[in-house]
């Protein structure tokens, strides 16, 4: 009898605690909530955005594909799929191929942000009948991540006679501030993906990735992972953020500081730019691509500059202060001309893996700051006007005519 009444007792006790023993089952973790990124989906704008592009549709068919999913193995050739589709529908709706989905104008980028944050939801939110550990529901996210960016996705025709260029964008950011706001970059990568632009020495091919604003991706390296296969291969490469008001920038100089600014998690980052072997690492990259032919050039209705502005601590000082002509020998850096947020880190990376591959030499490659893409004068509320568009069709078309000079010149 007292054997029964302590069996009796530890069924009770595991009972009250939820049968908390860890076992091998265990390792599936309950589902994380949303990410600070992927709650702001449910406010107005961009329900609209999706809604008028018909990418709403996108993450209720990744959501159908997990559940029908009966393993590992099946869920992630499900992310795998969609993620790549997810892509090229955005290419194809910016550069006019196929149904456009609804009245939001085609060189729109941000129903691919939104659409993406609505399928990364459903993969950190899913908790499937057979288990899924964290590690595994990371590898889902990685992959998710990597195919709806196009990162995956870069190729060049085999042959002679044609020049490689890659470009990157960004996704929006700066949402707090204005949840409608669209990221030129990204917009420029959409639509110049895959195409072929007609230089004064042959035809040059585009092929193009967008990243996160995220300072926990970049310390995990995909830039550095995107990049390096292509590097090597290419004639051109640059990175593309929006910049300034008015303006595009050359940005001279790169420095490895970040500076804390809040990314789209609202989480900040402050110190050196984290790399593999920091021993061997540099203050300053700079560019090589052609910056005086590029700022000499009528090349679209924005003024375009060499920026050659820097934030150092001078060697030997403790406080930063600013150069106008660039960094001095021995410096500290603590902005580049970009900055010290992820469009300077980019650069810096970029570069930086540039010149670890011993191309610095022999490919132009460095960053190109667009003008901030602004809304129509009054416009406080609606998701577009057509001040807007235009603005942001101008910017493509001038970031594509300095890839042609850019190329002509190297």
């Amino acid at each position: 009898m007292n054997s029964i009444r302590v069996r009796l007792g530890v069924l009770g006790l595991a009972l009250l605690t939820g049968f908390t023993t860890p076992t091998a089952a265990s390792a599936a973790q309950t589902a994380p909530s949303p990410t600070v990124e992927e709650q702001r989906l449910g406010r107005a704008a961009p329900q609209e955005i999706l809604r008028r592009s018909g990418f709403d549709t996108v993450a209720p068919r990744l959501a159908r594909a997990l559940e029908a999913a009966r393993t590992y193995g099946e869920a992630r050739r499900a992310v795998t799929r969609e993620g790549a589709r997810l892509w090229q529908r955005a290419v194809d709706r910016a550069q006019g191929r196929g149904p456009a989905g609804g009245d939001l104008s085609r060189d729109d980028d941000r129903p691919l942000y939104w659409a993406r944050l609505g399928m990364t939801r459903e993969v950190r939110t899913w908790e499937p009948g057979f288990g899924l550990t964290d590690g595994q529901r990371a590898g889902l996210l990685d992959e998710l991540e990597r195919t709806s960016r196009g990162q995956d996705a870069i190729r060049y025709p085999h042959g002679k006679g044609l020049k490689r260029i890659l470009l990157t964008g960004f996704d929006p950011f700066t949402l707090d501030r204005d949840i409608r706001i669209s990221n030129p970059s990204g917009a420029t990568a959409l639509a110049l993906d895959g195409t072929v632009i007609a230089t004064a020495d042959g035809p040059a091919r585009i092929e193009t990735a967008v990243f996160p604003v995220r300072w926990q991706d970049f310390t995990e390296g995909t830039v550095e992972r995107a990049l390096r296969p292509y590097l090597p291969k290419v004639d051109l490469f640059t990175t593309v953020s929006q910049g300034r008001v008015g303006r595009f920038d050359i940005e001279r100089t790169n420095g490895a500081w970040r500076g804390g600014f809040g990314d789209n998690d609202n989480i900040g980052r402050t110190g050196t730019v984290p790399v593999s072997d920091p021993a061997s690492q540099p203050q300053w990259t700079t560019t090589t691509l052609p910056y005086a032919a590029i700022t000499a050039a009528q090349t679209g209705r924005f003024p375009v500059y060499d920026n050659t502005s820097v934030t150092e601590i001078p060697a030997g000082a403790t406080e930063p202060v600013v150069r106008p002509d660039g960094p001095t020998p021995g410096s500290t850096a603590r902005a580049g001309g970009g900055g010290d947020y992820l469009s300077n880190e980019i650069a810096y990376r970029a570069t930086l893996l540039r010149d670890r591959l011993g191309l610095r030499d022999t490919l132009p490659g460095g960053h190109v700051h667009t003008p901030v893409l602004q809304f129509g004068t009054g416009n406080t509320t609606e998701v577009t006007d057509p001040e807007f568009v235009r603005n942001r069709l101008d910017i493509i078309a001038q970031v594509r005519t300095i890839l042609r000079v850019a190329a002509e010149e190297s």
